[in-house]
């Protein structure tokens, strides 16, 4: 079943064609391309590994599904569990707008039964769900999430409403944000305050010259959970191209500020079309994990040491990672980038953390 574009929220980010340097805009991944990267024997492949942030949707012409991931899941590293992250997909087609994303908790819970029935794998694929409120509806938020927490069957984890903005529409921001100040905005706290109340997290997205926003909203409710994804938006495109160093140095000193908020953890990736650290539709094939260590390695570390392991999760971030880098592949990144860390320290970073902030309920 296909679905209209603009019904996922995808619509403004999805492009059919590849443009080199059209950096944070989604595309279909080029299957012929990647086949071109070398291969790679994998490491640690027993290291329990949770995928945190991943997505399904059924755009025209690009469909990624059960089928889809676990194609590229089955790599030879062991993955145990995944969480999805909302991506507008399969939102309900009637009924109020505001209730239209318990479709997608639906939907999800579905392919989660699906897994969850051993026929798939041994992999709890879609073992937590984070899906959309919109939390500027302020108190109004709690019968949507209500909604979702009856509709995920025990999966439901949190929301991701993102406010990731920048003056410069080469960028591409989120969807629905039409100025900087999402998270200040009363009605969206009065929003997190609902979700708060019923024990969900926020998954919080913006970029990084507005990393100050997450901070301020941390420190104003030290009882939410919150999640930064994608290791805060380090941007490297359109105005900030060329300033790789400045730009890293204004990220470090903001994730510094918000790795001082102990009710905030991290997610490690998910930059390849954000920081633009290497032109993935112009190379003649893909990066080899040992490449890819290089290039994301001051993130990654940075993270690490400012949040220490306990608070630090790794993500796939597939499909939209797949435009630059295999899966096999980008395990290995992070396995090569987090080599000098301990037994213990190893297991909060690919699982623990997950298991303890999403309540997936794992067991060792």
């Amino acid at each position: 079943m296909a679905i209209n574009e603009s019904a996922t929220g995808l619509g403004s980010m999805f492009q059919g064609n590849r443009k080199p340097n059209a950096f944070g805009r989604i595309f279909k991944p080029d299957d012929a391309w990647l086949a071109k990267a070398p291969a790679e024997p994998i490491l640690e492949p027993e290291l329990a590994i949770v995928d945190t942030h991943h997505h399904l949707w059924d755009l025209p012409g690009y469909r990624y599904l059960l089928d889809e991931l676990l194609a590229d899941l089955n790599t030879g590293h062991k993955i145990v569990a995944t969480v999805f992250e909302e991506c507008r997909s399969m939102y309900r087609a009637h009924g109020p707008d505001e209730m239209k994303p318990v479709g997608e908790v639906e939907f999800v819970a579905g392919v989660a039964a699906m897994s969850d029935s051993g026929r798939y794998g041994p992999a709890r694929i879609c073992r937590g769900i984070v899906g959309y409120a919109d939390l500027t509806l302020g108190d109004r938020a709690a019968a949507v999430l209500e909604a979702e927490i009856e509709t995920g069957g025990g999966r439901f984890r949190g929301v991701r409403h993102s406010g990731g903005w920048d003056a410069d529409p080469v960028i591409g921001n989120s969807h629905g944000v039409s100025g900087p100040g999402e998270y200040m905005r009363p009605d969206f706290r009065a929003g997190l305050r609902q979700l708060a109340r019923l024990g969900l997290v926020l998954d919080a997205w913006v970029f990084h010259p507005q990393l100050g926003e997450v901070v301020d909203l941390a420190q104003a409710f030290p009882d939410a959970g919150i999640v930064m994804c994608h290791m805060g938006g380090p941007l490297g495109y359109g105005p900030y191209a060329g300033k790789k160093d400045e730009v890293f140095a204004d990220w470090k000193a903001s994730m510094t500020k918000l790795a001082a908020c102990p009710n905030v953890s991290v997610k490690l990736g998910g930059i390849t079309m954000r920081a633009a650290a290497y032109d993935y539709m112009t190379l003649p094939a893909p990066p080899s994990s040992e490449e890819l260590a290089k290039a994301w390695g001051p993130y990654v570390k940075t993270c690490i040491d400012l949040f220490g392991p306990e608070r630090c999760m790794v993500e796939s971030n597939y499909p939209v990672e797949k435009m630059g880098i295999g899966m096999a592949a980008l395990w290995n990144t992070f396995k090569r980038l987090t080599a000098g860390a301990s037994a213990d320290e190893k297991r909060a970073i690919f699982s623990g953390t997950a298991n303890r902030v999403y309540r997936l309920g794992l067991t060792e």
